[in-house]
């Protein structure tokens, strides 16, 4: 199978930076889409940046500028460069990937979470 493993969360003041690892390793043909969610308390689990394939990252409106993710197909890890952290920032980050371990079998995965703290 496919598992993904997310690091590089923390208590921050706002204003500072942090930076996201989601390595994927396992039966991995491919990964066709690479993807940052994140859950507040008490919120629905939302998107915060993506990659598909090999295109451009989309951002959520509430990260763009300040937000960078970034994919290494080599080495099947994602990268979000967090900076200008806000307090609304606060939650627990998923990594999610789309990932095709045979030729025409795709599945998609979850890591277990990171949590990132914004102290206002």
């Amino acid at each position: 199978q496919v598992q993904l493993v997310e690091s590089g969360g923390g208590l921050v003041q706002a204003g500072g930076s942090l930076r996201l690892s989601c390595a994927a390793s396992g039966r991995i043909f491919s990964i066709n889409t690479m993807a940052w969610y994140r859950q507040a308390p008490g919120k629905q689990r939302e998107l915060v940046a993506t990659i598909i394939s090999g295109g451009n990252p989309i951002y959520a409106d509430s990260v763009k500028g300040r937000f960078t993710f970034a994919r290494d197909f080599a080495k099947n890890t994602g990268y979000l460069q967090m900076n200008s952290l806000k307090s609304e920032d606060t939650g627990v980050y998923y990594c999610h990937a789309l990932v095709q371990v045979t030729p025409g079998a795709t599945f998609n995965f979850w890591g277990q979470g990171t949590q990132v703290t914004v102290s206002s």
